[in-house]
Parts: structure tokens; C-alpha cells; sequence
């Protein structure tokens, strides 16, 4: 928003939220009648193709987005070494507004402007006077117009709301109040009036200047230059017909210069190119992709957790996880995305921090939960670790945090295997069980003596319910496997504090993993608090019950570049595995935490104190 709203400010479909596509049904009805009641020879091709055309830039859009937080993910040839945050991305979330304003002006220009329908495929003079037009009065109204928009007046009403981001993404570059854009679209429909008038339009011509104003658009608010200089050096008079990247991103950083909008002539005929705009181009290409410091490896979990990626849909990816009817409708781009990891698949970066000195990653290797639990993929869910190990040792990373289900007794020994395989590993492997145990035993409510310990026991189950045991806090468990093995774990010296029972009533606090049943849960007594052990969630059944966040932590303020949240855990908090590779990034502890190792769990704690890192409050809890 901008600092001092004027009118017109907000789009008038604002009151229908995710609804707003609603106000296309009386075209899109009125097309499928005539789909159905006349012969294919009356059709009016130029209305039917405004859905498609709409469709297109939205992905087209997505893609850019999805290529620009991949790249400034790397780190090569970044210009602003900043990060984004959630209010940007919540600012800049219905980026789609401008394609369904132009989507319903393209139906009323077909509608009642003469010659914009019955439009041919393709006609060559159209698309020249287009390129002309353009070039001319359209470039040269906007300069003008932008200049404007920076005067006090205008700006603190309307432009302000754009340059609230001053590092940018490509959808940065559609996010203005609607007034901006209907200005915008007059300008455009310069050239698009223009071919249809003189009867020169054609379908093609249309999607060819709609997909260059998108595609020169989002290429000059990406944060990494990719436009080679050889180009500029082939044909040096192209400097002052198209802009790059680093070019634009200087308008928003200095904010008086750079007004051009794709064509840096008006800048350099008017004198107000910023002066550091070639050595800022020149210094972007020479920069080298980021060597991280601490890695955090993880994968994907549900078949839909790829748009929920921060390289995936942005809005998706800044609230928790949680399955959303609409995805179905992408099921051929979710089969594709499938498909093409399993083939392709290689471990990619999804997302960069920084905190204090400390350069983070996160890695995504390209499986799914599903595929970590067949048998068949575990040998090729080893290699993708293994190399991911390898390939952070040879960056020069201090630490890699194994997150979700790549560290696990089956799958590696807790991460033991590539320890014991590379002994000389420079980079040291964390699995985050002693903050994990760290985090549970301050989530339990000061003055309980008793508590029902269900699911698979992993290392940090095992380690919890000694904890527990050694402060006089009693653990019962239901299953004779699971007390045989606690029992075993123990010696005799707490035995007194492990019991089995079949009983599940007479507790108000689970401490719950992977295996517990929904049977198991439905038996809870009215006002139970479920605590996950597990990095997986329980499904919520009960709305009379509580339940805990899987081991996690509130980030401090200083982390900077969060503007996504981490699976299903709510924003600004980061799961334990994450954290205790930053704590020992930041530490420089030089010993591995894998295998059946679990540090001092005082001391981890009272470094992520120390750091920051925050206990989640009560509020944190929730109902179904």
C-alpha cells in the first residue's frame, strides 16, 4: 500500500478474494454458447483465445519466478545482496490482478472496438507498426509518466506502493495500484488499438507484444544479471534499446534515475542514466556463485510440496503447508514435475539465509516421502545424500544438517555411514537430536509426573523418555516391543520410572511419533496435548485435543531472507535440525552429531538462547 492512498488505489475486486475470476463468467459464458450453437466457420477466434492467452502469462509469469528465486538462491551474479521478507511476499501475492484487468478489457475491446475481431492468425505490417509504435510514442509517454509518478505528490499516493520492495522479483514489476495500471494499459493500447483500427491486427501479433511486455517486464526486476556484454559488443547501439536487469534494479535503489522502461535511450537523452549503471552490470556478471557456510539438507514430502517449495508458488510457500483443493486442478504439471525429478533428479538449492557472519542453504534432494519408504529407493536416496555430503565438503561448508527423513536407523545410521565411509570429512554431519530433545523437554508444562510415550522410537524418542526418567517424570508406554526396548536402553537404574500399560485415559500429555494409529489418538482423553517426537505431524483428528508443533523454534529477527515457511510450521519458526546446524555453524563445534552420538543437550540449548532462537509459547498450540 501505498504511503498516502489515493483513489483507485485498490482493485475493485478486492472484496472477493480468491473468488475474483468470477466476474469473467458472463464472456466466458457467452463464448461457450456460441462454441455450441454456431458452426466453427462463424467462430470469432480473437475472443475465444483471451483464456489462453490469460493462461499463458500466468505461466509464464510463474516460470520467471520460479527461475529468479532458484538463481539469487545461488548466489551467481546477484546485484542486491539483500533478501526479501513476508511482507513483501504477502504485498506482492495477487500479482494476477493486471492479467484479469487486461483479460476483461481485451473481451470489451473485441466487443465495441472496430476491427479487433474476426482478427486473422498472422499479418506481418501489424506486427511491425506494433514494434514501431512501441518503440515510439509508447516508450517515450512512459518515461514521462514515471518521472511523474516520482513527484512527492504522486508518488506518495501511488508509485510508493511498487517501490516498497527494493529488492526485487519479477512479479515486482506487475505490483502497482490499479490507477497505475489503467494508466499503464493506455499507454500499451497505443500500438493494440492502433493495428486493429487500421485493420493490420492479428492473433499473433497480439500474443507476440503481450509476451514481450511480460518477458522484458519480469527480465528487468529479476536480483541476478544474466544479459551476456557480448551482445552489447556485437551490436552497441542495442545499450539503448533494451535494459537489463542491473539497469532497473538501480531505479529502485536510487530511485531518481533509470526511468526508461524497457528502452535506456529516454534515460540517456534526458541525462538522468545513473552513472554506476555499467559497473554495476560489469560487477554483477563477474560475481561468482555463493559457497555456503552451513547446509540444510532436506526433500520433498507430498506430491504438492513441490509448489510449496520457495522456487514454487510464493504465496503457497509463505504460509505452513496444507493441502488445497485448487492443486488438483495442476495434476498433469504435479505428473511432470514427478516424472522429470525421477529422471533428472538432482539435489538443487530451494533457499539462502544469512544470520550474523553465517552463509545458509537449504538443499532439496528430489524424492517424496513415499518414495523414502519403498525399499527400492533407498540405495539411490544414499547416493543423493552421500553426494550432497560431497559436494558441501568440497564447497568448504562447516556444517550439513540432515532434515526429515535423511537421517534415520534404516536409511544411514543417523547419518553414521558417510562418516564412517569418509573419515576425513572436513564438513561435519548434524541431525539435530539433542536440540530435539533440548526443545521437547521444554514443551512438557512445568509439574507433570506422568505422560504416554506412542509411536516409532527413534533416537530422539529414546533420548527424550531417559531425559524424562532421570528427572523423575514417569513414561508409560503401550507396547511390549517399546517397553523391551526403552527397558534395554535404560539398565535398572530408572526402571521404576518406565511402565506399561494398556490404559490411555489417564493421560493429559503424548508424546507421539510416526506409527501412532488414528484409533490410538481417537482414545485420547478430552483436552490432551499431542507432542510430536517425529519431524512429521500427527494428522489432527480430535478438536477437543491440542497439538504441538514438531520440533521447532521461533527464528530471531535477525535471520535475514525468511519469506517462506518450512514445511507445515508456522513463519519465522525453524525446525530443530535447521537450527542446530546454524547454533554449530556459529559455535564452530568441530564434532559430527550422527549416528548414536547426541551432544550436551544443556549446552545446545543455551546456545540457541544465546543466539536468539526463541521456545515456542503456548500460543503456538493449536486445535483441530
Amino acid at each position: 500500500m501505498a504511503s498516502k492512498p489515493g483513489i483507485l488505489t485498490a482493485w475493485p475486486w478486492e472484496p472477493l478474494g480468491s473468488f475474483k475470476y468470477i466476474i469473467l463468467a458472463p464472456w466466458i459464458t457467452e463464448s461457450i454458447y456460441y462454441i455450441m450453437v454456431k458452426d466453427a466457420k462463424e467462430w470469432d477466434y480473437t475472443n475465444l483465445v483471451v483464456i489462453p492467452f490469460m493462461l499463458w502469462r500466468m505461466l509464464h509469469n510463474q516460470i520467471w519466478i520460479s527461475l529468479s528465486r532458484y538463481r539469487t538462491a545461488k548466489g551467481a551474479n546477484r546485484i542486491v545482496d539483500k533478501g526479501i521478507e513476508f511482507d513483501q511476499v504477502d504485498r506482492e501475492k495477487n500479482w494476477d490482478d493486471q492479467i484479469l484487468f487486461n483479460g476483461i478489457l481485451f473481451y470489451l475491446g473485441n466487443k465495441y472496438i472496430p476491427g479487433a475481431s474476426n482478427l486473422p492468425i498472422w499479418r506481418m505490417d501489424g506486427v511491425i507498426i506494433a514494434m514501431l509504435l512501441h518503440a515510439g510514442p509508447v516508450e517515450f509517454l512512459y518515461y514521462w509518466l514515471h518521472r511523474a509518478l516520482h513527484h512527492h505528490y504522486l508518488y506518495s499516493r501511488y508509485h510508493s506502493h511498487h517501490h516498497s520492495s527494493i529488492v526485487t522479483e519479477p512479479i515486482t514489476s506487475v505490483i502497482h495500484p490499479f490507477a497505475e495500471h489503467i494508466a499503464y494499459f493506455l499507454l500499451f493500447a497505443i500500438p493494440m488499438v492502433t493495428i486493429a483500427v487500421t485493420g493490420t491486427g492479428s492473433i499473433v501479433a497480439y500474443g507476440i507484444y503481450l509476451t514481450y511486455i511480460d518477458l522484458m517486464n519480469n527480465m528487468g526486476h529479476c536480483n541476478f544479471e544474466f544479459i551476456p556484454n557480448w551482445i552489447f559488443s556485437v551490436f552497441p547501439p542495442l545499450k539503448y534499446l533494451m535494459y537489463t536487469p542491473s539497469f532497473h534494479s538501480l531505479h529502485h535503489t536510487h530511485f531518481r534515475t533509470n526511468y526508461s522502461l524497457f528502452m535506456p535511450i529516454y534515460d540517456y537523452m534526458y541525462g538522468t542514466m545513473d552513472k554506476t549503471s555499467e559497473s554495476l552490470y560489469e560487477n554483477s556478471l563477474k560475481r561468482k556463485e555463493e559457497s555456503p557456510d552451513v547446509v540444510h539438507l532436506t526433500h520433498l514430502t507430498t506430491t504438492e510440496s513441490i509448489y510449496h517449495l520457495r522456487v514454487g508458488f510464493a504465496s503457497f510457500a509463505s504460509k505452513p503447508y496444507s493441502s488445497v483443493w485448487y492443486l488438483w486442478l495442476l495434476w498433469p504439471v504435479t505428473l511432470w514435475t514427478m516424472m522429470l525429478t525421477w529422471i533428472y533428479g538432482r539435489t538443487f538449492v530451494v533457499e539462502r539465509n544469512r544470520f550474523d557472519k553465517i552463509k545458509l542453504q537449504t538443499w532439496a534432494i528430489p524424492k517424496y516421502e513415499l518414495q523414502y519408504r519403498l525399499k527400492g529407493q533407498k540405495e539411490s536416496i544414499k547416493n543423493f545424500i552421500e553426494e550432497a555430503i560431497l559436494e558441501a565438503d568440497e564447497k568448504g561448508a562447516s556444517v550439513l544438517s540432515l532434515g526429515l527423513m535423511n537421517q534415520s536407523e534404516e536409511l544411514n545410521k543417523y547419518g553414521e555411514v558417510y562418516v564412517s565411509k569418509h573419515p576425513k570429512l572436513k564438513v561435519k554431519l548434524v541431525d539435530g537430536s539433542s536440540l530435539a530433545v533440548a526443545v521437547l523437554l521444554n514443551s512438557i508444562p512445568q509439574g507433570i509426573t506422568q505422560l504416554l510415550l506412542r509411536g516409532k522410537l527413534t533416537k530422539v524418542a529414546v533420548a527424550v523418555a531417559f531425559a524424562l526418567c532421570k528427572k523423575g517424570i514417569q513414561v508409560v508406554v503401550s507396547r511390549e516391543d517399546e517397553y523391551e526396548k526403552l527397558d534395554k536402553s535404560f539398565g535398572t537404574k530408572y526402571d521404576c520410572k518406565l511402565v506399561m500399560s494398556k490404559s490411555y485415559s489417564s493421560y493429559k500429555i503424548w508424546l507421539v511419533g510416526d506409527e501412532m494409529t488414528e484409533e490410538e489418538q481417537r482414545k485420547a482423553t478430552k483436552g490432551t496435548l499431542f507432542i510430536p517426537f517425529s519431524q512429521f505431524p500427527p494428522k489432527r483428528l480430535r478438536k477437543d485435543c491440542f497439538y504441538h508443533t514438531t520440533p521447532a523454534m521461533q527464528t530471531p529477527r535477525a535471520l535475514e531472507n525468511v519469506d517462506s515457511c518450512e514445511n507445515w510450521l508456522p513463519r519465522r519458526v525453524m525446525s530443530v535440525s535447521r537450527i542446530a546446524g546454524i547454533v554449530r555453524g556459529l559455535e564452530g563445534w568441530e564434532e559430527h552429531e550422527c549416528g548414536s552420538t547426541i551432544s550436551n543437550i544443556d549446552k545446545v540449548w543455551e546456545a540457541c538462547l544465546k543466539h536468539g532462537f526463541q521456545p515456542l509459547r503456548i500460543s503456538a498450540l493449536s486445535k483441530s
